[in-house]
């Protein structure tokens, strides 16, 4: 793996064999969601229980790149702008204004300046795919039950 390194961006193009060995590993642990343990050789030896959290994530990389994947990382500032936030969620800044005011999604201020919570404006997006996801499977079974076809 050679990362391309821009800012707070990583990402990783991964050769044949690295495809092949996260493969392997993806194979060996299938679909259980297993607590991983790291030990390292040498002096002195160390051993280490990766908390779930991390060990899904680390899982969800070796399942892409597995898959063949090129990976990028990033990081996200734990608050941001109004700005970046209504980018977050491809809307327009005014619309995003309109949900704070409405207080659908927290915001605070600070000075004059408005501004959100990155882990709240993730959920309000999960929250937003959720709602999108449901109304379209509710048209697909009205469609079903009308014997709606293409």
């Amino acid at each position: 793996m050679d990362p391309l390194l821009r800012g707070d961006r990583a990402t990783v193009s991964v050769t044949t064999r690295e495809v092949e060995q996260a493969g392997l590993v993806r194979d060996f642990l299938g679909d259980a969601s297993p607590t991983l343990s790291v030990h390292v050789h040498g002096a002195p030896e160390t051993h280490l229980t990766v908390p779930a959290e991390l060990t899904s994530m680390i899982l969800q990389l070796v399942d892409l790149v597995g898959r063949g994947c090129t990976v990028t990382v990033g990081s996200i500032p734990a608050e941001v702008t109004t700005t970046v936030a209504a980018q977050m969620l491809n809307i327009s800044r005014p619309t995003l204004m309109k949900l704070v005011r409405e207080q659908k999604i927290p915001s605070h201020k600070v000075g004059a300046h408005t501004r959100l919570l990155s882990r709240d404006v993730i959920d309000y997006r999960r929250a937003q795919l959720a709602r999108q996801s449901a109304a379209f499977d509710e048209l697909r079974a009205l469609e079903e039950e009308w014997g709606v076809t293409d």
